[in-house]
Order: structure tokens, then C-alpha cells, then sequence
């Protein structure tokens, strides 16, 4: 922590240009980096597949 004492109690910079953007704004410009979308798709169809595949051993 030592190394960033001098600074780890400013206050963050604020525009004289810009009024602050409101958090669902912010939110936004990152939505389209969503790195995993489909993921969670993926996952659900691999989980179905394994739960068939354990059924077919147990018959």
C-alpha cells in the first residue's frame, strides 16, 4: 500500500466540460464487450448432453 499513499486520498478529477455520466450510461458502453455472451447457453446445452448421456449408462 505504501506506494500508492500519496494518492489514496485525492479525490477523483472532475470535468469542468463534462457533467458526470450516470452509471446505467457507463454501464452501456461496456454492454457490447460482454466477452461470454452465449456462455451461459453453452453451459445449459453441455449440462442437458451429460444428463442424457448418464441416463443411456443407467438403462
Amino acid at each position: 500500500m505504501k506506494q500508492y499513499e500519496d494518492i489514496i486520498n485525492h479525490q477523483r478529477p472532475v470535468s469542468r466540460k463534462h457533467k458526470p455520466m450516470s452509471m446505467r450510461d457507463r454501464a452501456a458502453q461496456f454492454a457490447s464487450f460482454a466477452a461470454l455472451s452465449g456462455y451461459e447457453d453453452m453451459v445449459e446445452e453441455k449440462r442437458k448432453n451429460i444428463e442424457a448421456e448418464i441416463e443411456e449408462k443407467d438403462h
